[in-house]
């Protein structure tokens, strides 16, 4: 049937086709263009690195992550690119947080957008608490009472929480007078205060070395934002004005970051707030231009990796997958040199694998 023509040209030959299927209309695949798939030969991976890339040449989620690892390393790679870090999920009550500061150290990261929850486990860590695994002999109710907080497997103690409180509200009480706060600014803090009293790696320590900002869209969805509330109750009570905390400001500092950016990318764990926050900020920007009459900065993503477990159909991926955020004007489409990936796996055991790859791609 090809007759030497084009894989084009041969696919458009095979959508006018009629009738049954006969060996007279077999394509070979190498006229086709097709890629073959390999053997996951152990024997020839030496690290990581070398894993991911025979994983590229599987099938299922073996090759998703493959191809992840080379959009990922593209995407980091690329020194006009910002990229964009969003988190949701118990990443870090899961022990998954030093991962995080590895790629805010290594320069992976440029931008992070994240759960309030996630940020409050790892201040926990960072200030040098620890979680615990769950005593399977103890029901829920018990737990309760003895002060300990389940998250799926892993416990974290009511006290640590209570510590923390202790820290948020010293560095509150040192707020700049008049200063409007925000969420980066309050991570900012944490991080300069919990460098200078604490010993170990942390999130937020990591950020303010690689002057990385932290956003928390939903900040008052989290401890963080209760003990926020706390501390102002407090100045109300010793006659002192509350403290004014304004979202925009961080609205405001990330569509700037991303409009002097020359390509901006996305690397995703779950979904929730933190990624349709940070991917809505081309709509935004597009937005300004055509209600409010500002200069078109027109931005989309060129690249997007994501590790999510769930379908589309359950919300958890923000309602969208790449392919339908282009509809939206949040992605440039693969046809225009977008380029993205998705894993659908559970990123405890993905997230590792792909970050610890690309590292040593790029001599770390």
């Amino acid at each position: 049937m090809s007759d030497e023509k084009e894989p084009e040209a041969i696919i458009e030959d095979l959508e006018n086709a009629s009738g049954g299927r006969t060996p007279e209309t077999y394509v070979d695949a190498k006229e086709l263009g097709l890629t073959p798939t390999q053997p996951l030969d152990l024997s020839t991976c030496n690290d990581f690195s070398d894993l991911l890339r025979a994983m590229r040449d599987t099938s299922f989620g073996g090759r998703q992550l493959g191809e992840a690892a080379d959009v990922l390393e593209t995407m980091v790679r690329d020194p006009k690119c910002l990229v964009v870090g969003t988190f949701s999920g118990a990443m870090t009550v899961a022990k998954q947080g030093l991962i995080l500061c590895d790629m805010i150290d290594h320069g992976m990261i440029d931008v992070m957008v994240s759960t309030g929850a996630l940020m409050t486990h790892g201040l926990i860590e960072a200030a040098g608490m620890r979680h615990f695994k769950v005593n399977p002999e103890m029901d829920d109710r018990q737990m309760y009472y003895a002060g300990l907080d389940r998250v799926y497997d892993t416990l974290e103690l009511e006290a640590n929480l209570d510590d923390l409180e202790v820290v948020l509200d010293e560095v509150l009480w040192k707020w700049p007078e008049g200063e409007t706060a925000s969420s980066h600014t309050i991570c900012r803090a944490l991080g300069e205060h919990l460098t200078k009293t604490t010993e170990g790696r942390g999130i937020v320590k990591s950020a303010v070395a690689r002057d990385v900002p932290i956003f928390i869209p939903a900040f008052s969805d989290s401890e963080l934002g209760l003990d926020f509330a706390i501390h102002n109750r407090r100045r109300r009570k010793k006659q002192r004005a509350p403290l004014a905390f304004d979202p925009f400001i961080d609205l405001e500092k990330y569509t700037r970051m991303v409009a002097d950016a020359d390509r901006i990318g996305i690397f995703t764990i779950g979904g929730g707030v933190p990624r349709n926050w940070a991917q809505q900020v081309s709509p935004y920007l597009d937005l300004l231009h055509t209600r409010a009459g500002e200069p078109d900065e027109l931005r989309r993503f060129r690249y997007g990796v994501r590790i999510c477990p769930e379908p589309v159909h359950w919300g958890g991926l923000s309602g969208c997958t790449y392919s339908e955020g282009v509809s939206w004007g949040k992605f440039i489409p693969a046809a225009d040199g977008g380029r993205f990936a998705e894993v659908p796996a559970d990123a405890t055991v993905a997230w590792p694998l792909l970050v610890k790859g690309v590292l040593q791609r790029l001599g770390k």
